[in-house]
C-alpha cells in the first residue's frame, strides 16, 4: 500500500496592480442578479442571458465591497443590513459551455473576508459575466464552500 503524504501550501497573493481610474478606460461588466439562487449555466447558452440585466462600468481594482454598493445603489430591497451577496462568474469554457465559478461572499453592514477581493484576484476576465445570488437578512445565508485551487 503507498503511504500517505500530506503537504501545507501557503497560497501567496500576487501584488495587486494599481489601476489609475483616471487614465485607465473602465470595462463593462454585466451584471445578473436573483434573489435566493443563482442563474442555471443554461440560462446563459446560446447566446441568451437572463432578463434582469445590471450593467456596470468598472475597472480590474473594483472589489467586491464595492459592486455590493453599487447593485444595493440601484436595488432597494438589497438595502437592509444582513443581506448576503454570493458572487459567481460566469464563463465560456473551451467547449463554448457556461462554467459558474464562486469567487466571494458579502454582507450589508459587516465585514468579511472577501469584501477587499478585486475583480483581478478573482481571475475575472473581461467578457465574463457576474452572477449575483442576493440573500434577504431572514432567509438562511449562503453557505460556504470549500474553494479549490483555480
Amino acid at each position: 500500500m503507498a503511504g500517505l503524504e500530506s503537504m501545507i501550501v501557503e497560497e501567496k497573493q500576487q501584488p495587486t496592480k494599481t489601476v489609475d481610474r483616471e487614465k485607465t478606460c473602465p470595462l463593462l461588466l454585466r451584471v445578473f442578479c436573483s434573489t435566493g439562487r443563482h442563474h442555471s449555466t443554461n440560462e446563459y447558452a446560446y447566446g441568451n442571458v437572463p432578463s434582469n440585466e445590471l450593467q456596470i462600468y468598472t475597472w480590474m481594482d473594483a472589489t467586491l465591497r464595492e459592486l455590493t454598493t453599487l447593485v444595493r445603489d440601484v436595488n432597494p430591497e438589497t438595502r437592509r443590513k444582513g443581506t448576503y451577496f454570493d458572487f459567481a462568474v460566469v464563463y465560456a469554457d473551451a467547449r463554448s459551455n457556461f462554467r459558474m465559478r464562486e469567487i466571494g461572499v458579502t454582507c450589508s453592514g459587516q465585514k468579511g473576508a472577501d469584501d477587499s477581493k478585486t475583480l483581478a484576484q478573482a481571475k475575472f476576465t473581461i467578457g465574463d459575466y457576474m452572477d449575483i445570488n442576493i440573500t434577504p437578512p431572514n432567509r438562511i445565508p449562503p453557505p460556504r464552500r470549500q474553494r479549490g485551487p483555480y
